[in-house]
C-alpha cells in the first residue's frame, strides 16, 4: 500500500508544479500584453509574447517526458516484480519437493508425481529466461536460418499443441480450427515465436475451461490473416494499445491473477512489424472475450 501511494505522489508532484508554472506563464503573458498594448510598444510585444509561447511550449513537452518516463518507470517496477515472483515461486517449489524426496521414503507413485511437478516448474523458468534472452536480441532472432515457404496450418497445430502440453490440457479440448491453406515466406523460428505466444496467452487468460477459435482467411493484394479469439474476460478499451508496450502489464503485481513478466505480447508486435505485418485485439461480440488479429505478407497455398 505505501509503495502504491509513492507510486501516485511521483506522478501528482510533476503534473502539479507543471501546471502551475504553465498557469504563472499565462498570466504573466496576460499581463504583459495588457501592458505593452497599453504603451503602443509592439515590438517589445511582439518579442514578449513569443518568449512567453515558447516557455509555455517547453514547459508542456517537459510534462509530456516527465509523464512518459513515470509510466516507463513504473512498467519497469512491475516487471522486476513480476520477474522476481516467477524466478522465486518455481524455485522455492523445487526446493520443498526436492527436500520432501530426501527426507521421506515416498511410493514410486508419489515420486512420480513430484517429478512431474519439478519438472513442469523447470519448464515455467526455462520459459522466462527465453523470454529475457528474446528481448535482448529481438533484431537477431532466426538470423542464423533462411526464411523459407511455411504452410501456416501444420505450424499453428503444433504451436497449439505445445501450448496444451504447457497449459496440462488436451488440444482437441480447448482449440477449434477453421484454417484456410495458407503460406508465409518467413523464417519458422519468427512464426513460432509470434503464434506459440498468442496461443499460450488464449489459454492463459481464458476462462476455467478455455476454449480458442483459430482461423485463416486471406485478403486482397496476398495478406493472410490469422485469428485467435479465447473466451477470457476481454481486454479493456483504454489497454487495448497499451498491453503492446514493454514491461506492461494491466494492474499491480500483488494484486494480479495470472503470471507472465510483460514481455511475450511485445516480442510479438516487435516480430510481426519486422515481417511488414499488423498486430491488433478487439474484444468480442458473441460472447465474453478477446480477438488477436495478425496480418502478414503471404498467399494462398497451392
Amino acid at each position: 500500500m505505501a509503495d502504491y501511494i509513492r507510486k501516485r505522489r511521483t506522478l501528482h508532484w510533476p503534473i502539479t508544479l507543471s501546471a502551475a508554472l504553465m498557469v504563472l506563464n499565462v498570466t504573466l503573458m496576460v499581463c504583459w500584453i495588457v501592458l505593452f498594448a497599453q504603451l503602443n510598444s509592439l515590438g517589445a510585444l511582439t518579442i514578449g509574447t513569443i518568449a512567453f509561447a515558447l516557455v509555455l511550449i517547453g514547459l508542456s513537452f517537459y510534462l509530456f517526458l516527465t509523464i512518459k518516463e513515470i509510466q516507463l518507470n513504473r512498467r519497469q517496477a512491475n516487471f522486476v516484480d513480476s520477474v522476481t515472483h516467477e524466478l522465486k515461486t518455481p524455485l522455492a517449489s523445487i526446493r520443498l519437493y526436492l527436500e520432501t524426496l530426501q527426507l521421506r521414503d515416498l511410493d514410486q507413485e508419489r515420486r512420480d508425481e513430484f517429478y512431474e511437478v519439478m519438472q513442469r516448474e523447470v519448464l515455467r523458468l526455462d520459459t522466462l529466461i527465453n523470454h529475457l534472452l528474446e528481448v535482448g536480441r529481438l533484431g537477431a532472432i532466426g538470423h542464423d536460418s533462411e526464411a523459407e515457404d511455411i504452410e501456416l496450418e501444420p505450424l499453428l497445430r503444433r504451436c497449439a499443441q505445445a501450448a496444451c502440453a504447457r497449459h496440462k490440457c488436451q488440444d482437441q479440448d480447448v482449440f477449434a480450427f477453421d484454417l484456410q491453406p495458407a503460406t508465409i515466406h518467413a523464417r519458422p523460428i519468427v512464426l513460432e515465436m509470434i503464434f506459440g505466444n498468442l496461443l499460450d496467452n488464449a489459454i492463459k487468460y481464458g476462462s476455467r475451461q478455455p476454449e480458442v477459435q483459430v482461423s485463416v482467411s486471406t485478403r486482397s493484394r496476398g495478406r493472410i490473416v490469422t485469428r485467435i479469439a479465447d473466451n477470457g474476460e476481454g481486454i479493456a478499451p483504454e489497454l487495448k494499445k497499451k498491453i503492446f508496450r514493454i514491461f506492461f502489464r494491466g494492474g499491480e503485481e500483488l494484486t494480479r491473477q495470472q503470471t507472465g513478466t510483460g514481455l511475450g505480447l511485445y516480442i510479438v508486435r516487435t516480430l510481426v512489424h519486422t515481417l511488414k505485418g499488423r498486430i491488433r485485439v478487439q474484444n468480442r461480440t458473441d460472447q465474453p472475450g478477446s480477438i488477436f488479429e495478425v496480418e502478414l505478407p503471404g498467399r494462398v497455398a497451392a
